[in-house]
């Protein structure tokens, strides 16, 4: 499932070229997750402004000539990607969604079908201001310290990489990236969040901040079929410490990496370098 980094350089690919295009078409394949929730042909001629993440969403601004104002919340779903070039080929039989612009074409090509494109008059109102509410903090907010993470984390018996893929704390620490994060700051990935003292919650602040700043500067993870706007592979997968080596040498001590399963998900960890 393509995270806040793939999410994040997929926005970096394509919102310069696309800022204030002018939209000439939309068109819309098979249903995806939601309705839509406006009529696409009536977009024509709206101009596309900065384009903003939020967590694992991507907010495409519209205005109109008259300056009403409104946008598309799109989600990449499980294995969405989105593509933006003036030579596209045909639109095949996953492709669910295009905005033909003057500068381009923008399409969402997703397999699985678990992404959405929903109107909104602001991010902040309508089906995507009901879809962002309640999302924590954005990773490298100002506010995101070791004292906030420790108060959120007060009262939850729940595993500490659990807490984190929660998303109401913080957004952006997915699967590969918690555990990579714990890992770093020699955390236990089963450690009951409450039990996580204040001068650890400082370190797994920045350790997350930094595996989500090392992910980004290297395209993202590709497991299976991840792509930026322009085509390319992330490349970050081949740098983890222990996402996907069970069994394999810890980098740090040799001990076998494990891995477990914490609400559906593998979680890989070293059992000697993390401590509860």
């Amino acid at each position: 499932m393509p995270e806040l980094p793939e999410v994040e350089v997929t926005r970096q690919s394509f919102a310069d070229r696309i800022e204030g295009a002018s939209v000439r078409a939309v068109h819309m394949g098979k249903p995806l997750r939601w309705p839509v929730g406006y009529d696409v042909d009536a977009l024509h001629g709206w101009r596309v402004g900065k384009v903003l993440r939020r967590g694992k969403y991507l907010w495409l601004p519209l205005t109109r000539s008259d300056g009403e104002q409104g946008g598309l919340l799109v989600h990449l779903g499980m294995s969405g990607s989105l593509s933006f070039s003036h030579r596209l080929p045909p639109a095949g039989v996953h492709d669910h969604f295009e905005m033909v612009t003057d500068k381009g074409t923008l399409r969402l090509t997703d397999p699985r079908r678990f992404g959405a494109v929903v109107w909104g008059p602001s991010m902040h109102e309508g089906v995507p201001g009901k879809l962002l509410d309640g999302l924590g903090l954005e990773p490298f907010d100002e506010a995101l310290n070791g004292a906030y993470l420790h108060a959120r984390l007060q009262g939850r018996s729940v595993a500490v990489k659990q807490a984190l893929l929660a998303g109401d704390i913080v957004v952006g620490a997915g699967n590969i990236y918690a555990c990579e994060a714990l890992f770093r700051s020699g955390i236990d990935p089963r450690l009951q969040a409450r039990r996580l003292s204040k001068p650890r919650c400082e370190k797994l602040v920045r350790e997350v901040q930094s595996v989500l700043q090392q992910a980004i500067a290297l395209g993202g993870s590709s497991l299976k079929d991840f792509k930026d706007a322009h085509g390319a592979q992330g490349h970050f997968q081949l740098a983890t410490q222990v996402y996907g080596r069970e069994g394999q040498p810890c980098r740090v001590c040799g001990t076998p990496i494990r891995r477990v399963v914490q609400g559906q998900r593998s979680t890989f960890y070293c059992p000697i370098c993390q401590k509860r």
